[in-house]
């Protein structure tokens, strides 16, 4: 079958399994499938799949049409214009959080060399993201999933940001990373910036998450808890411990646990924040939330 009738096939395939955006997912899998670019797909219309080729786009396919994000399938995810390997192990970098990587870089260029928290990296975006943006940033991102870990691992190497190169041809690291639950074990007010996409979803809003996400996405890295606002409760005031005097926390929240998120920051008794702000994404949804910590202890 030509490649323009096997595409259409697998258009029409996906539609009727209800699967969202269906050309954009038959077209990506057709060119993961035989690892070539949209151009080429359009520009070879009449080009065959052979057996082998066939027997994976339909795989792919019904993958696909059970609920399998298609990023797990092709096993990558464009993030801040970089490639990034994704796995079941690691949620799944989405352009929301990029807002995050906006609202850090111009607090951070100004600065020489900024070391940066990344808590619960993932398959490390928004570390390596900053990385990119930052070459002389120290950045130190945790995470309690050793899987994950791995996956952040790979990703540094592949991006190659994990050393700076030196004056005198030697290369420095660059990047660390911590088996660790939130900020234990790190420095105490070693830090300009803690940043971090935690979970934020409380476990009554599940019914309202899309299926694909609380079937096959890490469920530790969606769900906090009743609320959504338990793992940003502990990671507020350890936030405060390793900022320096004058460093930022700068958090991916959503909607609903804003007003909470705003309150816990504005209420931290001896832990002050000042600066305390919600940014919205494009879509008007309340998105960051950014605090600094204070540079003096107001009233010595």
């Amino acid at each position: 079958m030509p490649l323009r009738e096997t595409l259409q096939s697998a258009i029409t395939r996906l539609t009727t399994e209800h699967v969202p955006s269906p050309r954009m997912n038959a077209e990506l899998l057709l060119m993961f499938t035989l690892a070539c670019d949209r151009a080429y797909l359009y520009a070879h219309p009449e080009r065959e799949l052979a057996p082998e080729e066939n027997a994976r786009y339909n795989e792919a396919l019904t993958q696909r049409a059970r609920g399998v994000p298609a990023q797990y399938i092709t096993g990558h995810q464009e993030f801040w214009g970089l490639d990034f390997i994704v796995t079941p192990a690691v949620l799944i970098p989405r352009p929301e959080t990029e807002h995050l990587i906006e609202t850090v870089l111009p607090l951070a260029k100004p600065m020489k060399a900024p070391r940066i928290a990344d808590v619960g990296t993932g398959s490390g975006a928004i570390a390596l993201a900053l990385a990119h943006e930052l070459p002389e940033a120290e950045i130190h991102a945790t995470d309690n999933s050793p899987a994950a870990l791995e996956i952040a691992e790979a990703n540094a190497a592949r991006l190659q940001l994990e050393f700076r190169a030196l004056p005198n041809g030697e290369h420095q690291r660059r990047i660390f990373f911590y088996d660790t639950s939130l900020l234990a074990g790190l420095e105490t007010a070693a830090f300009d910036f803690v940043v971090s996409n935690p979970p934020y979803v409380g476990e009554s809003e599940e019914d309202e998450v899309q299926l694909e996400v609380r079937k096959f996405e890490p469920r530790p890295a969606v769900f906090a808890g009743p609320t959504g606002l338990e793992v940003i409760e502990k990671l507020i005031p350890a936030a405060h411990r390793a900022l320096k005097p004058g460093g930022w926390l700068v958090l991916e929240i959503s909607g609903t646990i804003a007003h909470g998120v705003h309150g816990l920051l504005q209420e931290s008794g001896e832990r002050s924040w000042q600066a305390v702000k919600i940014t919205p994404d494009l879509q008007g949804i309340p998105r960051i939330a950014s605090a600094q910590r204070p540079s003096l202890v107001v009233g010595r």
